[in-house]
């Protein structure tokens, strides 16, 4: 009975995706939406009929762009993947691209919240979790209740091997009470701060209760720490980064250790946070069981998946698009600004919808004083226009700099008939597929991703 049905609502569903496309819609939840709803067995059914298994892959930051990595990894290592790269990640998401797609691999970008509901039925060969920043607390609330979720996975037999961000004490203390956890980091302390960043969480000894010490800061409260007390701290990563070179938003260049040899690796895309994307991505390709000389290769060759420093040519220009939806993302994105030595403008759209998070407060605790020493002209856009213009105001950026326009086109008309050498664009979640529906519109892209 339940392959029956299984079957009666794949083929409900397959032809709901049908109509969709027909009637244009990039709906990319729907579908599989209806699959769950007429059979609610059907994620597990269909996993399971995935000849090499999956991976799941689940952070606050960096997800889409670590799946990209991985995939690139995957197929040079000769699967074909089944993975929701439009960035649909809840269980909607999930059902539809194992639905629509074929393939012998499943890679899976997993919302944090919907984390432990969804690895019971996919039963992932690999876990990986990168990162845990504070974000839409109008959605999640605080941290501790996507640690508890994360707890019960890392624990579970279900999550296949463990991979775990050893910089992160949220979530290497998830390791304690999983089997033979897979840790990754970086190691070059070069690169870091001695100071913590506004936007850090504040992580404790899980032992004593003492907040962690730290010789070294990278990204938020990702660092070298330890507790002062003697109690465990920082394990020892699997998998690290050394001798790491930034080079704005050109990119960055990395050794890689992998399996006790070293890979130098030049990244196509900018920022620390990205490093910690790669190290993930190669860390969970280790996990899997492929060689570290397919990784390292494969990592060089991926480029910017949409919206995560993505660069295209609007109005005869570069632009690159950087999404910015929490203040830890947002201060890696500002700081690679702020080292890049071209001579840049910028186009700042925030929303405050469901998938933004309504509370835009965040932003005031976003570093966007390290603007203020950059020449280029802001244009500010989007439901809250006027609330992040205020925002660089009091962030010391004169005022003459400065524009608001809430209309999208208008805005971008007006951010591209500047001079700079490139224009970069800080667009929250909603607003990056507004701009890409708009610049599908205009010509400047071939494909819209919603």
């Amino acid at each position: 009975m339940s392959r029956l049905r299984i079957a009666l609502a794949t083929a409900i569903a397959r032809l709901a995706a049908v109509g969709l496309r027909l009637v244009g819609s990039g709906a990319t939840s729907l579908p599989g939406k209806i699959l769950t709803r007429l059979a609610p067995e059907a994620i597990a059914a269909k996993a399971a009929n995935l000849e090499r298994g999956c991976a799941v892959v689940s952070a606050t930051n960096g997800k889409t762009t670590t799946c990209a990595m991985v995939a690139s990894i995957l197929s040079a290592d000769g699967a074909t993947t089944v993975h929701n790269r439009a960035g649909a990640n809840m269980a909607g998401g999930i059902a539809a691209t194992l639905l629509t797609e074929e393939g012998d691999f499943g890679l899976f970008e997993v919302d944090e919240f919907w984390l432990d509901g969804l690895v019971p039925q996919l039963r992932p060969r690999a876990t990986l979790l990168a990162n845990l920043f504070r974000d839409q607390l109008d959605r999640y609330g605080e941290l501790d209740q996507i640690i508890e979720r994360w707890r019960r996975v890392a624990e579970s037999p279900d999550a296949g091997s463990v991979v775990l961000n050893a910089d992160d004490p949220l979530v290497a203390g998830l390791g304690a009470g999983a089997e033979k956890p897979f840790y990754f980091g970086i190691e070059d302390e070069t690169i870091g701060e001695a100071n913590p960043q506004h936007a850090s969480e504040q992580a404790q000894c899980p032992v004593c209760h003492k907040q962690f010490s730290y010789s070294r800061y990278f990204v938020g409260h990702l660092g070298h720490y330890s507790c002062s007390n003697g109690h465990p701290g920082r394990p020892a990563p699997d998998v690290s980064a050394s001798s790491v070179a930034l080079d704005g938003l050109r990119g960055s260049r990395f050794t890689l250790r992998m399996g006790g040899e070293d890979f130098p690796v030049a990244l196509q895309l900018p920022g620390l946070y990205n490093v910690y994307n790669a190290v993930a991505a190669a860390a969970l390709g280790v996990a899997l069981g492929i060689q570290p000389t397919v990784i390292a290769s494969a990592i060089e060759q991926t480029s910017a998946a949409f919206g995560r420093a993505e660069t295209v040519q609007i109005g005869g220009r570069d632009a690159s698009i950087m999404l910015v939806k929490n203040p830890a993302g947002a201060n890696e994105v500002l700081r690679t600004l702020a080292d890049d030595p071209g001579d840049n403008d910028l186009l700042i759209i925030l929303n405050s919808r469901i998938a933004d998070g309504r509370d835009v407060s965040w932003i005031w605790d976003a570093d966007f004083e390290l603007l203020a020493a950059s020449s280029g002209v802001i244009v500010c856009s989007g439901e809250r226009a006027p609330q992040i213009a205020l925002r660089l105001k009091y962030a010391g950026i004169a005022p003459e700099r400065i524009a608001i326009e809430a209309d999208l086109p208008t805005a971008l008309e007006l951010a591209t008939s500047n001079s700079s050498e490139r224009l970069v664009i800080l667009p929250t979640y909603t607003a990056m597929l507004a701009l890409r529906e708009l610049l599908v519109g205009r010509g400047e892209l071939t494909e819209a991703l919603a």
